[in-house]
């Protein structure tokens, strides 16, 4: 099971804190997990993601095992039954 946990807006939406997600693969990509998670949790997809890019950077700072996607390999990293997540909102202000 891959552990996630939510922060802010997230767990707001999915009513959780953290939860144990059961992978389709021995190692999935990090944008095949959200994925997933939004499938569980429709009401993430709109927040979660930006819909112009289809990319959830804009809006999430996204910790895996610790370390910024940024410095692995983005949304094509490799998780596996081990790993954890965790999903920060970025808050934006006008």
């Amino acid at each position: 099971m891959v552990k996630v946990r939510m922060y802010g807006v997230f767990r707001k939406i999915s009513g959780v804190r953290e939860l144990d997600l059961s992978l389709k693969r021995r190692q999935m990509k990090l944008k095949e997990v959200l994925d997933e998670l939004c499938q569980r949790f429709p009401g993430l997809l709109n927040v979660l993601f930006d819909s112009e890019l289809n990319d959830p950077r804009p809006n999430t700072i996204i910790i895996v095992n610790g370390r910024e996607i940024g410095v692995l390999n983005g949304l094509e990293s490799l998780i596996t039954e081990e790993d954890e997540i965790a999903l920060i909102p970025v808050l934006h202000g006008g």
